[in-house]
Order: structure tokens, then C-alpha cells, then sequence
């Protein structure tokens, strides 16, 4: 029984109704933080307010250290292909991580990797890859262009000193977005050893770019090629980065340039080698707008004016807006002409063909697009007759193509060209085959149609041919899918599949993916990565799911007039009244449907429009069709729903223009002052006054009728009071409501909630960037090109005239030219001052008026400093060596940047050294010649006649002259005495009269402090390394330190004499005695008053005392007494020593009795604090029990 009543029934949980459906949606939307709040308040409520204070303030704190100064996004349409520049130390894998980018991007092997390299990454996105090689030149022209930087490290071996310097240049010049990727992990056969190391780059890596900066690794290498999974990460992140801009590239127009052409007269050439060329160099314009006229500078030759400038066609443009996840095979560009890759290029008066030599005497299984013409040309068989009897036209996509023999021939019989992907073992890369209609049977019309959209730009005519590029791609449809099944075939025109996938669409899923698309993606999550050109095709696919929403009763007579006259052939069998039935039972029924009224029109004066059936239309010799408008898709509205009630299809009432249009017409609409609604109404009221209702025998009366009435009759007087009640609370009400307006009015111009100055200031940026891109955005490029130059991201050739021969004949593709622009000062030479620092890891300090070698803008030159320190009082102080850890001015004679440029310095770029490069860096300060540098100079001279306070001095200066200019001037003697510069004497040349604060002496030296100033050496040299011969580009050496000129010549400096260390001889100074008046004497106290003490003179022999010779006896008795003294002496401290041992002995003794009778002090204690502890507790027992027992 007590089992049976423990034993309790199990809780059943419900699984419909009110409490289960709110259960449901509770756990579904999961626990919010307000209901935590409501359900236990206490538990959210402040415990401490600094510690909320504190958090509050660190969180503001992260999100502002978050902030950028918002700047005017300036980004073109079609942005210029992003720069990204592979960096790293010889042999560390950039050329393989450069092909292996490539192929995950373009399923496209490229063997050599010279110059830029751009391909085609997404939709919307651009890249060009650059290799950066060893040179300190190539690493300080790709910094400055660089958007995003790949700095491989090789992690077996850590940290290169490359890799150092190219961030420190980084850092002057802007810095990009820099990732880091570690290659050679595979080496570590210890995984502990490789997590260490990783983590210990990862730090390293994370101190000199930014805390949490991107580090990828790149475990190892399969067949030669990273892992694919690995690099194709790579690439997701590459694609979808995001890049802030850098504040000189946006300010100037660069060029990176990707092909060069000689355009110099080859006569010219012939009769002089040497003579100045004239190139056109090609290239994506970025940074700002470009003039033409205007001065540029590239990198490594030197400043020209650009003879002309134009626009070509985007050789690697990005891919038609669609809507599709990912790119198909022709989309994917690769665009290097340095390396040999590029196809045709068009150029403003030539068309350049990139054929490879070994294509040419080959017959090749497939032709590629860019070379199909030239390919054609070549492998050529039959003469041009015979191939214009043999040859067909198709002037229209969609219709048939006429023949010279048979020209009323149907269009149906004639099929488009189609490709296959071939892997080309002699290339190694995939090439598209071109299939002519007896190879296989299959077609895409996608090309065609995107012809027909581009070529017309005009809305009606694209309208009125979208129902025509319906009915051919039907047909095509209806072609791939002879010999399938009816039903199958159904499936295939609701789905709307075609049966061209990209190849690589499922890999390229993820990676193309932008945020509108992913967007789309959550709203559909049924589309597949894999569609085509055709399923995408603008508005075509809203109007084919309208059809597919049509139903069974259209598509069956669609599907009957769009039989093959193949399918017709197999149903001769069938019974002659048969055919046509169910196009006959749909004509019935639309006739039924035309007599009956249309109810969706008389209830909601609204029709909704689809698409007719595709009828077979006529066709004028194959070639023509006849156009019926009634027929199409515009013109006639669906049977079905508008039987009677032809809508017009050209207003469509959805749009909220259309309904602004006629909103007037009605009662409620704004009419004119006094023909308002209300208005009339009153008038009518006041017009006609009282009526009855002759239905109820209701009388209504007007408003000055009942007041009448009001007034006669006393109950009237009662319900015009409750009306003026009314009234007030009506008008109090409608103050109330214009009060609450008025506050929120005011609320939204002064709290604007969340809102912060710098929402404001983004959103102020926002708008400017808004308005420049509306400025020009209907105008054509030709145009657009006159007012506001050429923009960023378009395809540029600049032509460049007076360019050195040696720019081309020694012209090495591994070298990046930069085409910079210059604004308009920026080609003039100035003075220009400067804040320098000597970098912390530069072995050397840096020495006055040696050469050194700036990187400042665009330019690489050699110049030489001076370096200055500003005085407390505003001197400019020379300085012979710059200071450790601390900055100092620097003036030097060069190129004028504007203020706030960073620069760099280095004391040579020839060869690799071991040590660090970087010698300096610091950033422009002022651009103008009003600091005046001075250096000390001190003047010696020598009194040669002293008189009391005054004294002429000599071998200070040379003449009357130079002595006039330094009168009033403040001397010093070495002991200190002040003086100054009175008058020149007229001999010797160059003395001086001087008064000081106290007599000199003839020793006395006397000097002068100077402050001399000092002009800057105009020295400019600009680094020509790209005009050296292949191979020598790294060598170039400018002018040589004087400590490198002694070195290299082997002279030895001579030392100044005066800086030997020698002996110092000085001869015995002479004081003269010290003469002290007698009126002073009186007036000294007794003891400072000399004292007239006579010298001691020698005693005379009779005065002097004899001396004592003694006796033997005396002596022995003296002798006798030494000793007895000394024994004496022996025994006392032998006593005294035995005397000390023992106080010794006796102050130990007493020492341990003491301990002795402190432990038994302690011990009793112990005893006696137990024996009373013990008391306390017997009394606390008691007095317990007796407080138990009185309870």
C-alpha cells in the first residue's frame, strides 16, 4: 500500500493547444533577455555603479577604437583590378602560390610568372597579382601600389630580414592590407614542435602588422602545387576582403603597368640606335582621374609629360550583370600579356595576336575564342567562292538561315554552333572545341540573345522582342529534348533547366558569393549553383514562372502546336477527328469564357495579365516573320480571367505614379480652394437648409435652424450646453494632438536617439559620394572623358615621347613599372624640410652631408641632408650625427611632395647585404626655405695689454671690418670672466678694446660664440635602376660617402695635431706676495692681521744643547730595564686575553640559563592557560544545563 502510494503518475506533456503552442514558440524564439529581466528583476539590477561605469566606459572605448575618419567613397562603377602583391625571400614558394591563385580562379595553368597577371574572380571583383622579387627597388615602387600584400614565410627558417624591411616600407607609404601565409610546415615531423613554431611566427607576426592579423598556413605541397582545399581558402578570403583607402593613392592617378609597345619610327631607330623612343605603355588606371598633358614620373627611369592619352575596350572585363551565384567557363579571364597570355588586344590603331609558335603548323583539336579568326585564316582549304556557295546566313538569333540553293528553306532545320571542353595535354589546359551542327545535336541560343540585348537599347523594342526570344528559346528547348519522353519533356519546360551546367559550378558555390546573393540564397534555398546563362536571363525567368502559374489548360494546347513534325509522323495511326482535340476544346472554352461577365473585373476592377500560348506564326521564305500585335504579349491580355474587358496593358495601375495621377479625381483628392469636399457640402447644408425624410418622417435641420430652435425651447438649452462640452473637449483634444506633434517635431531634429556625430558624419559622406556618382552618370564615356578626365578602373594607353632607349632595350618584365602622376607642383625642385628618425636596427648613425638615397611620393633619388635641431629659443642647430632614439630636422634640396608624406631613407640599394636597409624614416614637415640652419663657431683671441678691467686683444679677427660688425658682442675668458666688444683699434689689424667684470691675466684666453649659417647642397640624382642592363638592375650606386671614397681609394685620414695626446709640460708659476694696505690691516680683526713674525735663524754652537754619551754600566742597566719592561708588558695582556675567555665562557653560561628559564616560564604559562580553559569551559557546561532545566 505505502508503495502504491509513493508511487505518483507520470506528468504528460501536451501537445496541442493554447499552452503547448505557446511552449512551442517560447523555445523556438528562445530566451530573451526581457523576459529574463521581467521573470527575476534582482538579477539584472546595478550591484555596483563604478564597476557598471567601468564596463560601460571600456565598451564605448572598443567600439570607438573601431572608428575611421569616414572619407568620400570615390570608387568607380567598375573598380580597377584589386593589386595584389606577393612578397617574400628567394625560393619561399610566390611564383607557385601565384599559379596555384590562378588555377583556383580560372581552372587555368600559367607556366611563367612576368609581370602583372590580372584575372577575373568574381562578379564584381577583379585581381592582379605581382611578384615581388629581392630588390629593395622592386619592394619600395609595389608597396606604394599594393592593395593587399601576400607575405609568404618560411617557416622552417622564421623570419627573413625581407620580410622586416618590406613592412617598414609598408609602414611609411601607407599601409595595406597585409596577410600573412607560412609555406614549408611540412618539414616539422614533430607536431608539437610545428604548433610551437607557429605560434611563436603568429605573435611575432601579430607585433609588427596589428594584434589578430590574418596568418594562413600552407601545410604542404602535393605534385609540386599546394593543397587545394588550402589555397582555395586563400582565395575565398582574397575575394571577399574589403580595403580602406590609403591617402596617396587616392589623392594621385597611378598606372600599373601591364604591356609596353615601341611606337618610335623604325628608321629613325636604324640610323640612330641611341636616339630617345617614344612608347605607349597600357594599364588600369587607378588612384584619381588622369589629364591628358599632365606631368608623370616612373619609378626607376624619371619624370615625362604624357603625349596622349585613350580609353580601350576592358581586356579582362568583368562578366555581364546576372543574376547567378557563379562564373561560367568564358567568364573566367586571365589576362597577362608580359607572360604571353592575353589572346587579341585592341589597340587605338592596331589589333595585336597573341599566337603562340607552336599553335601555328599544328592542327589543333579545338580554337580557342580570342585566336578563332586568325586559327581560321591559317588553317584555310578552299577558296572564297566556294565557301560563299557552301556558306548559310542567319541575320536574326532564332531564325532559320538561308541557304543559296534553297532560300525558302525553314529555320527549324538549322542549328547553332556548340562547345566541348577539351584537356589539351601539349598546353596543359582546357580548351573549348567548337561542335558544328553534324558533329552532335545541341545548342545554346544564350549567346545570340545577349547580342540582341545588347545591340538594343530601347525599352519598347526589347519588350515587344522578349516574346519573340521566348518562342526560339521554346524551340531550342524542344530540339534538346527530341526523342525524350512527353512527360519528361514537360518537366523540363517547367523547370526551366537547360542543359549547359558549368563545369566547376559546385566548387565556386561558396567562394562567389556576395551579399545580395546571399541574401537571394536565404530567400530561395531551393536554387541550385549550377544555372546558366539562360535561366538567368534579366526579367525572362518573373515571366516564365507567370506561365508555369497559368495552369494545365494552357499548356496543353502550348505543348500540342509545339510538336515536332517527327512526334506528328508516329500518331499517323491515330483517327483523323482526333487530331487537334484539345486545342479545339480550348478554343470552346475561351469562346464560353468571352460570352460570360468577367467577375474579377466588375469586383476588383483589376486584371491579371499572363502569357498567351506561343502560336506557330507565319514565316516569309524561312527568313521573316509576320508581326501580329494583337497577338502578343502586350497586347492581349489572358482569355481566361478578362473574358469582355481587353485591359490596358499600357498603364499598369500597380505602379504608385499611376495612381498619383488620377488620386485627384476623386472626392478625397486635393481640389482647388473652395471646390473642396467639405467645402461644398456646407454650402449645399446652407443652401437648401432643413429636409424631412419622407422614409422615417425624420426631420433634419440645419445648423442655424436648430439654433433658432435653441433658443425658443428650454430643453434645446440643455443639449447646446452638452454640444459646447463637446466642442471644448474637441478643440482641447486637437491642442493636445498638435502639442504631441510639435514634440515629436522637436525630438527628431534634436535627440536623434542613437545617432552620433560620427553616423552623421558617414552618412554626410554618404550622400557626397551619392551626388558625385550622379554627376556623370548618364553622360558617355567620350564625353565624360572631356570634363572630368579619364576615371579609375578604365583600360588606359598613355603615350610617353623622349623616354631613354635604354627603358627599352633593356626592358625586364620582372620589374613592375609605375606610371605615378604628379599633381601640380609636384614636378618642381625645392627645398623641403623633414622630421627623420634613424631606424632603432640600423647598425650605423647617420652623418651629416653624406648622400642618401629617399623614397619620397613616387620618386627613388639620391640627395644630400643636413641635420638641425630646434633650441628651446627657436635655433636651428646643425647637427653633425643624428641623435639615438629621438628625431631631428633634416633639409635637404629635392622634389616637391606634399606636407604630411612619409619617406624613407637608405644609405645604398645595390646587392643584398646581411644587415638591415632601412636606414631612416620620418615625413614631411614644410616645403619652403624659412629655416635657416647655423652652426657654432667659436673665435679665439689673446689680451696682449691689460689695464684694470680693460684690455686689447689680438688674433680674434683680421681686420677693422670684422671687428665693426661684432661690436656690442659678449665675449668670455676661459676662467669665466664676462666681457664685451668695445671699438677696433687701428693697430695690429683686428685687435679690439674689451672691458670684462674683473682684471685679466696675460694667460687669460678670450672667445667668441658665433652662430654661422649653413646652405643645403643641391644635389637631386633619381635612381635609374630600370635603365640598367637585364640582370644589373639591382647594382645601381650613386654618389659614395667620403668614408666610402677613403676606403675604396685606401687613403688614411690624417690627425689633427692638436688632438694627439701628449705630455703637458707647464712651467712653475711666480705669485707675488699678497699686499694688504694699512688702512685695511687696521680695520682686520687680530687673527687676520699678518703677524710681524721674524724668520727662525740658526742656534750658535754655544747655545746648542751637548749631546749624552753614557756609560757601559748605564747601558746595561738601560738594557736590563727594557727587558724587565717587556716581560711585563707580555705577561698584562696574557692576563687580559685569559680574562676575556673567560667573561666569554661566563656570558654563555649565562645565555643558556636564560633560555633555560624562559622555557620554564613558557611551560608553566601553558599549564596554567590550560588549567583555566578548562575552569571556563566546566562554568559554560553548567550554566547550559541550568538554563535546560529551567525550560
Amino acid at each position: 500500500m505505502e508503495e502504491k502510494a509513493h508511487k505518483q503518475k507520470k506528468h504528460t506533456q501536451k501537445h496541442s493547444g493554447p499552452k503547448a503552442q505557446k511552449k512551442k514558440l517560447k523555445t523556438q524564439a528562445g530566451a530573451a533577455d526581457d523576459d529574463e529581466r521581467k521573470r527575476n528583476p534582482k538579477a539584472f539590477a546595478v550591484q555596483s555603479a563604478v564597476r557598471m561605469a567601468k564596463t560601460f566606459h571600456r565598451a564605448q572605448d572598443i567600439k570607438t577604437k573601431k572608428h575611421h575618419i569616414p572619407v568620400v567613397d570615390r570608387t568607380p562603377l567598375e573598380p580597377p583590378p584589386v593589386v595584389i602583391v606577393v612578397m617574400g625571400p628567394p625560393k619561399v614558394g610566390k611564383s607557385t602560390l601565384i599559379r596555384c591563385l590562378i588555377k583556383n580562379f580560372t581552372r587555368q595553368k600559367l607556366g611563367d610568372i612576368c609581370g602583372p597577371v590580372t584575372i577575373v574572380s568574381g562578379k564584381k571583383r577583379r585581381l592582379t597579382f605581382m611578384e615581388c622579387n629581392n630588390d629593395i627597388n622592386t619592394m619600395i615602387d609595389l608597396a606604394k601600389v599594393a592593395d593587399l600584400v601576400l607575405m609568404l614565410i618560411d617557416a622552417s627558417f622564421g623570419f627573413e630580414m625581407e620580410t622586416f624591411e618590406f613592412l617598414n616600407i609598408c609602414q611609411v607609404h601607407g599601409f595595406p592590407r597585409i596577410m600573412g601565409v607560412l609555406t614549408h610546415l611540412d618539414s616539422f615531423k614533430n607536431n608539437k614542435t610545428l604548433r610551437k613554431t607557429k605560434k611563436n611566427l603568429k605573435h611575432r607576426f601579430w607585433t609588427e602588422v596589428y594584434q589578430g592579423a590574418k596568418l594562413f598556413y600552407l601545410s604542404g605541397m602535393v605534385y609540386g602545387e599546394y593543397q587545394t582545399q588550402e589555397v582555395k581558402n586563400l582565395g575565398r578570403f582574397i575575394s571577399v576582403m574589403k580595403f580602406r583607402p590609403l591617402v596617396w593613392q587616392t589623392s594621385h592617378p597611378y598606372v600599373l603597368v601591364d604591356r609596353m609597345e615601341d611606337l618610335t619610327d623604325p628608321e629613325k631607330i636604324r640610323t640612330e640606335q641611341k636616339c630617345d623612343r617614344t612608347v605607349s605603355l597600357y594599364g588600369y588606371l587607378r588612384g584619381t582621374h588622369l589629364k591628358n598633358k599632365c606631368q608623370v614620373h616612373i619609378p626607376g627611369v624619371g619624370d615625362f609629360e604624357v603625349s596622349d592619352v585613350n580609353f580601350l575596350p576592358d581586356p579582362c572585363a568583368l562578366p555581364d550583370a546576372q543574376k547567378k551565384r557563379a562564373l561560367n567557363e568564358k567568364e573566367r579571364l586571365l589576362y597577362a600579356p608580359m607572360a604571353g597570355v592575353g589572346g587579341v588586344v585592341y589597340d587605338k590603331d592596331a589589333v595585336y595576336i597573341d599566337l603562340p609558335a607552336n599553335h601555328v603548323h599544328q592542327q589543333q583539336e579545338e580554337v580557342r575564342p580570342t585566336t578563332e579568326l586568325v586559327q581560321s585564316l591559317i588553317d584555310t582549304h578552299a577558296t572564297l567562292d566556294a565557301k560563299m556557295a557552301a556558306s548559310k546566313v542567319s541575320l536574326f538569333s532564332g531564325s532559320g538561315t538561308i541557304d543559296p540553293n534553297d532560300v525558302g528553306g525553314q529555320s527549324g532545320d538549322q542549328r547553332e554552333l556548340e562547345e566541348e571542353s577539351v584537356w589539351d595535354p601539349d598546353t596543359n589546359r582546357e580548351r573549348r572545341k567548337v561542335l558544328f551542327p553534324g558533329d552532335e545535336d545541341d545548342a545554346s541560343a544564350s549567346s545570340s540573345e545577349e547580342e540582341e540585348e545588347e545591340s538594343d537599347d530601347d525599352e519598347d523594342t526589347v519588350g515587344d522582342l522578349s516574346a519573340f526570344l521566348k518562342e526560339t528559346r521554346a524551340e531550342t528547348e524542344e530540339k534538346k529534348a527530341d526523342g525524350a519522353p512527353l512527360k519528361k519533356r514537360q518537366r523540363l519546360e517547367e523547370a526551366g533547366v537547360t542543359a549547359e551546367v558549368p563545369a566547376f559550378a559546385d566548387s565556386e558555390d561558396e567562394l562567389e558569393m556576395s551579399e545580395e546573393e546571399e541574401e537571394e540564397e536565404a530567400r530561395g534555398a531551393g536554387d541550385s549553383g549550377n544555372c546558366s546563362e539562360e535561366e538567368t536571363d534579366d526579367e525572362d525567368s518573373e515571366e516564365e514562372s507567370a506561365e508555369e502559374e497559368a495552369g494545365e489548360v494552357r499548356n496543353k494546347p502550348e505543348e500540342t502546336e509545339e510538336m515536332s513534325e517527327e512526334e506528328m509522323e508516329e500518331e499517323e495511326g491515330v483517327l483523323r477527328w482526333k487530331e487537334g482535340l484539345q486545342q479545339k476544346a480550348a478554343e470552346a472554352f475561351l469562346r464560353h469564357q468571352e460570352a460570360a461577365p468577367n467577375l474579377r473585373k466588375l469586383v476588383y476592377g483589376a486584371v491579371l495579365e499572363a502569357d498567351n500560348s506561343e502560336d506557330d506564326e507565319e514565316e516569309l521564305g524561312g527568313l521573316f516573320r509576320v508581326s501580329r500585335p494583337q497577338k502578343s504579349r502586350k497586347a492581349q491580355a489572358n482569355a481566361v480571367d478578362c473574358s469582355r474587358f481587353q485591359p490596358d496593358t499600357s498603364h499598369n495601375w500597380d505602379l504608385e505614379e499611376m495612381l498619383d495621377s488620377i488620386r485627384d479625381c476623386f472626392v478625397t483628392g486635393k481640389w482647388e480652394e473652395g471646390q473642396d469636399a467639405a467645402t461644398l457640402l456646407k454650402e449645399d447644408e446652407e443652401l437648401y437648409g432643413d429636409f424631412e425624410d419622407l422614409e422615417t418622417g425624420e426631420v433634419h435641420k440645419s445648423q442655424s435652424g436648430q439654433e433658432g430652435v435653441a433658443e425658443k425651447t428650454d430643453s434645446d438649452e440643455d443639449e447646446e450646453q452638452e454640444v459646447k462640452v463637446e466642442e471644448e473637449e474637441v478643440q482641447k483634444n486637437k491642442r493636445l494632438e498638435k502639442k504631441r506633434r510639435l514634440k515629436e517635431r522637436f525630438d527628431a531634429e534634436y535627440d536623434d536617439g542613437d545617432a552620433t556625430y560620427f553616423d552623421d558624419l558617414k552618412e554626410e559622406m554618404q550622400k557626397q559620394a551619392e551626388l558625385n556618382r550622379a554627376e556623370f552618370e548618364d553622360v558617355d564615356d567620350e564625353t565624360r572623358v572631356q570634363y572630368e578626365g579619364f576615371r579609375p578602373g578604365m583600360y588606359v594607353r598613355v603615350e610617353i615621347s623622349s623616354v631613354p632607349c635604354e627603358f627599352v632595350t633593356n626592358f625586364d618584365p620582372q620589374y613592375p613599372i609605375i606610371l605615378g602622376g604628379l599633381g601640380s607642383s609636384e614636378g618642381n625642385i625645392g627645398y623641403l624640410q623633414m622630421r627623420l628618425k634613424k631606424h632603432r636596427w640600423y647598425e650605423r648613425i647617420l652623418k651629416t652631408r653624406d648622400p642618401l638615397i629617399l623614397s619620397l611620393g613616387w620618386r627613388r633619388f639620391q640627395t644630400i641632408p643636413l641635420y638641425h635641431i630646434e633650441d628651446h629659443n627657436g635655433r636651428h642647430r646643425l647637427l653633425k650625427y643624428t641623435p639615438q632614439h629621438m628625431h631631428c630636422g633634416a633639409s635637404i634640396w629635392g622634389p616637391i611632395t606634399p606636407q604630411g608624406t612619409g619617406f624613407l631613407a637608405l644609405q645604398s640599394v645595390a646587392g643584398v647585404k646581411a644587415n638591415f636597409r632601412i636606414a631612416a624614416t620620418g615625413v614631411v614637415l614644410d616645403l619652403d626655405k624659412s629655416v635657416t640652419i647655423v652652426k657654432k663657431l667659436k673665435l679665439i683671441g689673446y689680451p696682449y695689454k691689460i689695464f684694470k678691467n680693460t684690455s686689447f686683444v689680438k688674433g680674434m679677427f683680421n681686420t677693422v671690418l670684422e671687428v665693426a660688425k661684432f661690436e656690442g658682442a659678449s665675449v668670455r675668458t676661459v676662467s669665466g670672466v664676462r666681457g664685451q666688444i668695445k671699438k677696433a683699434l687701428s693697430t695690429p689689424p683686428g685687435a679690439f678694446r674689451a672691458t670684462f667684470e674683473d682684471r685679466l691675466l696675460m694667460s687669460d684666453i678670450v672667445f667668441l660664440r658665433s652662430w654661422y649659417p649653413v646652405s643645403v647642397p643641391q644635389l637631386y640624382n633619381p635612381i635609374t635602376s630600370l635603365l640598367l642592363p637585364v640582370g644589373q638592375k639591382d647594382s645601381w650606386a650613386g654618389m659614395r660617402t667620403l668614408g666610402q671614397l677613403k676606403h675604396d681609394l685606401g687613403i688614411h685620414n690624417k690627425p689633427n695635431p692638436d688632438s694627439l695626446y701628449k705630455p703637458v709640460v707647464r712651467a712653475p708659476r711666480h705669485f707675488n706676495p699678497l699686499h694688504i694696505p694699512k688702512e685695511l690691516q687696521k680695520a682686520l680683526p687680530f687673527k687676520s692681521k699678518p703677524k710681524q713674525q721674524q724668520a727662525k735663524g740658526k742656534i750658535p754652537r754655544d747655545l746648542q744643547r751637548p749631546r749624552v754619551i753614557r756609560e757601559p754600566h748605564e747601558r746595561k742597566v738601560a738594557a736590563l730595564l727594557h727587558a724587565l719592561t717587556t716581560v711585563h708588558h707580555h705577561k698584562r695582556k696574557k692576563a687580559h686575553s685569559v680574562l676575556h675567555a673567560r667573561h666569554k665562557e661566563f656570558l654563555k653560561q649565562k645565555e643558556k640559563d636564560e633560555e633555560a628559564k624562559m622555557k620554564r616560564q613558557k611551560e608553566t604559562r601553558k599549564r596554567l592557560y590550560r588549567v583555566m580553559g578548562q575552569t571556563e569551559q566546566k562554568k559554560q557546561r553548567s550554566s547550559l544545563k541550568g538554563e535546560q532545566k529551567d525550560s
